[in-house]
This record gives C-alpha cells, sequence and structure tokens, in this order.
C-alpha cells in the first residue's frame, strides 16, 4: 500500500500519531509540519531511526508545499488549556491557529481527505468544514472514536469479555456532554442487561452494570489521565491510525467520527458524532441507529451546547 500522509502538529499527539504509523505498512509517505523547526526534526529523526526494521518509508520534516500530493492531512495543531484560561478562549486561540493553517495546507493538498484531531474537535471539525472550501465527505473530525474506546475498554474490564465482542458506541461531542446510548449497545448480539443475565446463569462472577458510573469512566478518564501524566496521546493516536486504515482499505466501515449534521435526528448546522459510513472516499452518510427518545434528547442538548460555543467565537 502507498500512501502520503500529512501531520500537522508535531506535539504530543502528532509525534505519536508519526510514530505509530511508521511502525506499521500503511503509509510510503509522513511528512511531519509544526511551527518549531527544531521540535519537527528531532521528531522526525528519532522515528525515521527506528524504521530500518519495516519496509522503506520516506520520512521528512517539512513546510506546507512538501504536503503536496497527500492522501491524507492530520491537523493535531493547538494549545493545551491553561490554568485559568475558559473553555471559550481556548477554544478561540486554537480556531485562530486553524484559521492560519486551513488556506496554507488546503492551496498544496485540495484532495486529500482531512482528519481534524485538534481540541476542542468538534467545533475545530466545524471551524475547518466552513472556511476551507472542501467537500464535505473530505473532513472528518476524531470525534468520539476515543471515547467508544474507552467505553468498550471499560465494559470489557467490568464483563471480563474481549473487546471485540462489544458492539457500543459513545455519541455526540467529545467532552462534557457526551453520552452513551444504550439503546444500541450490544454484547455478542444480545442487550448489556440481558449480558449480564446470562453470565450469571452460567456462574459467573459479574456485577450489575453501573451505566452511570460508566459513563463517568468514560467523560473522566482524560482528565484522570492528564493529572497523572500530563497529556493524553497513546490512545487518540490508536484511534487516528486505526480511521486512517479505514480511509486506505477496500471497503467502508462504520464509526463515531464528527462530521456536519443535515437533519439527522433534528440537527442541523454543526459537527458531532453519530455513526458514520467511512471508507476510501471520505465519509459517505450517516447510518440511523435506533435511539429512544431520551437518547435523542440528549443528542440534541450536546448539539445546543456546541452551538453555543460556535456562537461565542469569532470565524
Amino acid at each position: 500500500m502507498s500512501s502520503k500522509i500529512t501531520i500537522i502538529g508535531a506535539g504530543s499527539v502528532g509525534s505519536t500519531i508519526a510514530y505509530t504509523l511508521a511502525n506499521d505498512d500503511i503509509a510510503s509517505q509522513l511528512v511531519l509540519i509544526d511551527i518549531n523547526k527544531e521540535k519537527v526534526e528531532g521528531e522526525v529523526l528519532d522515528i525515521v531511526q527506528g524504521t530500518c526494521f519495516r519496509d522503506p518509508i520516506s520520512m521528512v520534516a517539512g513546510d506546507y508545499e512538501d504536503a503536496r500530493g497527500s492522501d491524507i492531512v492530520i491537523i493535531t495543531s493547538g494549545i493545551a488549556r491553561k490554568p485559568g484560561q475558559t473553555r471559550i478562549e481556548l477554544t478561540q486561540t486554537n480556531v485562530n491557529i486553524l484559521k492560519d493553517i486551513t488556506p496554507k495546507i488546503v492551496k498544496e493538498a485540495p484532495d486529500a481527505i482531512y482528519i481534524i484531531v485538534s481540541n476542542p474537535v468538534d467545533i475545530m471539525t466545524y471551524v475547518f468544514t466552513k472556511i476551507s472550501g472542501l467537500p464535505e465527505n473530505q473532513i472528518i473530525g476524531s470525534g468520539t472514536m476515543l471515547d467508544t474506546a474507552r467505553l468498550r475498554c471499560g465494559l470489557s474490564e467490568h464483563f471480563k469479555v474481549a473487546q471485540g465482542n462489544i458492539h457500543a458506541y459513545v455519541f455526540g461531542e467529545h467532552g462534557d456532554t457526551s453520552f452513551i446510548p444504550w439503546t444500541g449497545a450490544y454484547i455478542s448480539g444480545v442487550s448489556t442487561d440481558e449480558y449480564y443475565e446470562i453470565m450469571k446463569a452460567h456462574g459467573k462472577d459479574v456485577e450489575k452494570l453501573d451505566k452511570d458510573a460508566m459513563l463517568e469512566y468514560v467523560q473522566k478518564s482524560g482528565g484522570k489521565i492528564i493529572s497523572k501524566k500530563g497529556a493524553t496521546f497513546y490512545a487518540v493516536s490508536v484511534a487516528v491510525c486505526k480511521l486512517i486504515g479505514i480511509l486506505l482499505a477496500a471497503s467502508d466501515s462504520i464509526t463515531t467520527v464528527s462530521s456536519m449534521m443535515h437533519g439527522e435526528y433534528g440537527i442541523e448546522d454543526v459537527c458531532l458524532s453519530t455513526l458514520t459510513l467511512v471508507g476510501p472516499n471520505g465519509i459517505q452518510g450517516k447510518v440511523p441507529m435506533r435511539m429512544n427518545k431520551t437518547e435523542i434528547e440528549q443528542l440534541k442538548k450536546s448539539a445546543d451546547a456546541l452551538k453555543a460555543v460556535i456562537a461565542q467565537i469569532e470565524l
């Protein structure tokens, strides 16, 4: 497989994505771009010296013109939230960074599929969609892929079952208003409640699932990791690389990524995560999942929270 991937931003997330890709055979060319030239050159040198154990790969610390011909561009640029800084202040700062980057990269790689990873990812995906001039199918926010991975990890540990047997998702914002539509959560074809009863009947030592606690586990994981080690980057990098694999695969997959809503579930003009058909041509459309009225209201609440932030930022 021959593909060219450009990563903008060589911080913890961007460099870990580059490292993960360099240890796989997904990409044959990697371009890493960052405003901090010394940092990006050091990252590339460190990573490329370990690539003798894989198929040959071209990896450069470059500028925007080096991104020409990219199949995929990943945007991770932005700053982390500082003590005392409001969410709106952080959002505006990162939006301004994205506004500077967008015309430079789109000029060089107009045909690439763009993965937005910078936080707040749903707002950044919305802004990029509005200012890039690119078709919407080429724009994907990493959304709740990481949240969904955390949910499956939590359910796997709770029920002592392989994650591959779990089909459960996190919808909405990648943030405080995310939620788990339990109506569509299954373990090997049965609901989590049914699975608990079946395992009890088999004599397994399992506890009844506390769904509120599971949502809290998903929502608080990022903050917990940041408080312990300063940043999160391993799991999100694996999630992004999984998404890249989906984009370069021969057929479509369904995953929870952030993209523009056009009336699905009664929601318009905002980017958030629901089940989305993704494949070699980017986003193919949404896949409507059965949800009860409460879950649909939770999705609308998440959309309204994001719209309230969008209303306060300067595009």
